[in-house]
């Protein structure tokens, strides 16, 4: 039974959120805890382990899905916010399955292991196949955009941020961005020139305008939605057809994906930004709001006060 140190609060699914603050639910869906007791099955954590958990915490692991290692596809896996409502990183403890927590490597702080569980583990899969010689784009610079431009950095990919402003061009930068474009009030005729891309990254909840981004796009490249977002996904036809560009949809890891993600983190020391607040009542409040109004930078964790 994991009992979890240190939690996260997405920050960038608002409306999500939002939702879930209404329901009979423990909250968090993403943690990092240590293993206080272990079931009788258990064979390979031991008391005391690190360990992490994300979206998804079981699967059948007999279908065909569990069997290719595309767990995250069975029919009747368990994921975070349909599953028990009683199990949640903003509590004292949590009992899940063995397979489905994730050993923490030393490299990594809990406070920094925690907004990869699911964060990191989302940008992480969209990044599966890359080549060091692809350009990858990352639109939208915050909680996922800004982890997916380390991580293809890292993997020694050009990478090109695509934000609304220049207001994060220099943070971007910093954490391993070559090229930035500030899309507000962007023309065709102003992006003739910009980087072409063999894969992007969609971490924004509102859809940008197609007919912008399509021209930016190489032959048979990939488009990798990412984010919660609602209503249907428009995109203009002919050009998708005539340069055979893909729309590859995404959910969160795999746990294959999921671990090679938390070594490769540690390795390259790929770490999300994130506010710190205390787990009591008033810093869940003060978390929670910053949340609702949109201020949070990046990432939130909250950590439990020592007793």
């Amino acid at each position: 039974m994991p009992s979890a140190e240190f939690f996260h609060i997405d920050s960038l699914a608002n409306s999500l959120s939002s939702l879930q603050l209404k329901n009979d639910m423990v909250l968090g869906h993403e943690g990092v805890g240590i293993v206080e007791s272990l079931g009788p099955d258990c064979k390979f954590l031991k008391k005391g382990d690190r360990v992490g958990w994300g979206y998804e915490t079981d699967a059948c692991l007999h279908c065909l899905e569990c069997l290719k290692g595309e767990e995250i596809f069975c029919a009747k896996r368990a994921m975070y916010g349909y599953a028990s409502p009683d199990q949640g990183s903003f509590a004292e403890g949590a009992v899940w399955r063995e397979a489905f927590l994730h050993p923490i490597p030393e490299g990594l702080s809990d406070e920094d292991a925690a907004p990869l569980q699911c964060g990191g583990a989302t940008v992480f899969t969209a990044l599966q196949g890359a080549r060091p010689t692809d350009v990858i784009g990352v639109m939208g610079m915050g909680g996922l955009g800004h982890l997916a431009i380390q991580f293809a950095n890292k993997m020694g990919c050009r990478v090109v941020c695509l934000s609304g402003t220049d207001s994060k061009k220099e943070e971007a930068t910093r954490l391993g961005a070559r090229d930035f474009l500030a899309m507000k009030d962007k023309t065709a005729d102003d992006l003739k020139d910009a980087p072409k891309l063999d894969r992007l990254l969609v971490t924004t909840s509102a859809q940008p305008d197609w007919k912008l981004i399509l021209p930016l796009m190489k032959t048979r490249s990939s488009i990798y939605p990412l984010s919660v977002s609602e209503g249907d996904f428009a995109i203009p036809y002919m050009p998708l057809l005539a340069n055979g560009i893909t729309i590859q949809g995404s959910l969160v890891a795999t746990r294959s994906v999921h671990r090679e993600m938390l070594e490769f983190a540690a390795l390259h020391q790929c770490k999300p930004v994130v506010e710190k607040f205390p787990m009591t009542e008033e810093g869940i409040a003060e978390a929670i709001g910053k949340l609702e109004s949109g201020k949070i930078h990046f990432r939130a964790v909250l950590i439990p006060q020592k007793k």
